[in-house]
């Protein structure tokens, strides 16, 4: 209970653990089973072991709602998850949205003091509404721990460029002469001049296509001595010359997660918000939940948030969901699967 707070905004206490105000309050009822209430002594208000969570007054069990989160994850539309676990299509919608309003509030929180020595930067196509309605989905990718930072969706503007790279330097640490790569997108250099300046290493990789296949590869070096990027290749433990190899299988990844963009599909997303909902939880499972095939290690397979030093452990839904019962304390995140567990943020 110490890890508990209290959600009512006017309590002196709102949103503080660790302070003894809440205490349980018997139970309460549902389809589902028994559950727990919890009452503040500080203000007097009751209130359920989900509130503040997506599950809070959920007709079903918290099992079906993780369900409908993970198959949405793995590329299947809302119809299909509706019929698959006979849910209406409005509460499989419903659902989703609380999920990626947590999932959201959980990757601003908990994605934070990154150490990112390889940066890469790529943009996806896709559409919303109509054909004529075109957005691009940008995104970063630590290559060290295959973390994706940051993603962006709009136009393929300076602006959202900026915004991307920016969001994703406001999550690291200081790194001396980090080495980012991106393809030959026009406004990439200019804005890892601005936010970099010569404090990097940064190249181009410009791919000429012809009938859809790959002709010619260019590298070229545009920010930083050709010794340091040598230098660079040469402290890297997974690239050996400039590439955006990485950063396209994540794309991929995104492509194959998310049902919205896939190919010759009749479920592209109708409003920008559905898809940048989606991809928030499809960024929380990536991160967080998913282990990654390169990052075995003996028996050990660990998820990119686990690589970059985040977490402990590999999360489920239910962690993540979950959390949004208390607030992430500075340096540590705070799990809540069954009784109550806090662990440090960072591995050891």
């Amino acid at each position: 209970m110490k890890s508990v707070s209290c959600p009512n905004p006017e309590c002196p206490l709102f949103e503080k653990v660790d302070e003894g105000n809440v205490i349980p309050y018997g139970f309460y009822k549902t389809k589902a089973g028994k559950h727990r209430r919890r009452r503040c002594k500080s203000c007097g208000v009751t209130f359920c072991s989900t509130k503040g969570t997506p599950y809070y007054r959920l007709q079903h069990r918290r099992r079906t709602f993780d369900e409908v989160a993970a198959l949405s994850v793995e590329g299947v539309s809302k119809s299909a998850i509706s019929r698959l676990k006979g849910i209406g299509w409005n509460t499989v919608s419903r659902w989703l949205e609380r999920a990626a309003a947590c999932c959201r509030r959980f990757n601003d929180e908990a994605v934070r003091d990154l150490r990112i020595p390889e940066l890469r930067a790529d943009e996806i196509r896709t559409i919303v509404g109509g054909k004529d309605d075109a957005v691009w989905i940008f995104a970063t990718l630590d290559v060290w721990s295959r973390l994706w930072p940051s993603t962006v969706v709009g136009r393929r503007s300076f602006g959202n460029t900026y915004g991307v790279f920016k969001d994703t330097v406001s999550r690291m640490k200081q790194v001396k002469s980090p080495l980012i790569v991106t393809d030959g997108f026009d406004f990439y250099e200019k804005v890892v001049r601005r936010l970099f300046g010569v404090a990097c290493v940064y190249g181009q990789v410009l791919k000429t296509r012809r009938n859809d296949r790959v002709i010619k590869v260019e590298r070229r070096q545009v920010i930083g001595a050709k010794w340091k990027s040598e230098e660079a290749l040469v402290e890297s433990e997974d690239s050996s010359r400039l590439n955006t190899s990485f950063i396209e299988r994540l794309n991929l990844t995104i492509r194959q997660a998310t049902a919205y963009l896939r190919r010759r599909t009749t479920c592209h997303a109708r409003r920008k918000g559905r898809l940048e909902d989606q991809l928030e939880i499809v960024r929380c499972h990536y991160n967080f939940l998913r282990p990654h095939r390169a990052l075995k290690f003996g028996s050990e397979t660990r998820t990119p948030a686990t690589q970059a030093g985040l977490v402990t452990r590999r999360l489920t839904f239910r962690d993540v969901f979950t959390l949004s019962l208390v607030p992430v304390s500075p340096g540590r995140i705070i799990y809540l699967s069954g009784d109550v567990e806090s662990c440090p943020a960072r591995a050891a």
